[in-house]
């Protein structure tokens, strides 16, 4: 049977922001932060100069490489761990700084580091998953900027199994923070209707051991 999915939770009105989630955890979308000529530019440039690669994970005891490209950009000399691969920080650009800027005031929120996921088309997706790496700290903040196609973003509860989407526009913000790494997975799935390329930057703040 196909998994059943409800898109946002009970918003409070017709436009941003809102809490996605129900219960255990706070998922706030911000709609769209950088909009029109901004957002396409932005996408642009990030396709045309970050330095793209395709990412490493372990999955039953074999390293995969990943069809999505990442690239790990944050504060100088800053190493990151997941999927049993350690990241090298990149040093920020200009634009990621000044998108940094704005997500923080938006998110009420301060970030050191960010991920950078580009998905070419809607044969590119990510799993069910949870960023619970302990670098993140027990009560992550983790904000997603979405650049490029709209895709759906899913949360499955870790106990009642319990699903909600909400779909992220070109250019829109959510922050995911409290306890909801510790009780819901989330996953973006694949998609034959998307044929363009999406751009998911995530900012995060990892807490130096």
């Amino acid at each position: 049977m196909a998994e059943q999915f409800q898109l946002g939770f009970d918003p409070p009105g017709p436009r941003p922001p809102y809490q996605v989630l129900p219960q255990d955890g706070e998922a706030i979308y911000y709609g769209k932060i950088v909009s029109g000529e901004e957002a396409d530019g932005l996408l642009q440039t990030l396709l045309n100069e970050v330095p793209w690669r395709h990412d490493e994970t372990v999955m039953f005891g074999k390293r995969i490489v990943t069809a999505r490209q990442v690239a790990w950009y944050g504060d100088q000399d800053f190493d990151y761990t997941y999927s049993g691969h350690t990241h090298t920080a990149l040093e920020w650009s200009a634009p990621l700084l000044q998108l940094k800027e704005r997500v923080e005031e938006a998110a009420g929120a301060n970030y050191n580091s960010c991920l950078l996921n580009l998905y070419q088309d809607g044969n590119q997706g990510m799993g069910w998953h949870r960023d619970n790496e302990k670098e993140l700290g027990p009560q992550p903040s983790i904000a997603s900027v979405s650049l490029g196609a709209e895709r759906r973003f899913d949360f499955r509860h870790q106990e009642s199994r319990d699903k909600v989407s909400v779909v992220l526009e070109h250019g829109s913000l959510l922050v995911m923070q409290g306890t909801t790494q510790a009780h819901w997975q989330h996953q973006m799935p694949k998609t034959k209707k998307v044929t363009t390329p999406r751009v998911n930057l995530t900012f995060r703040r990892i807490v130096r051991q």
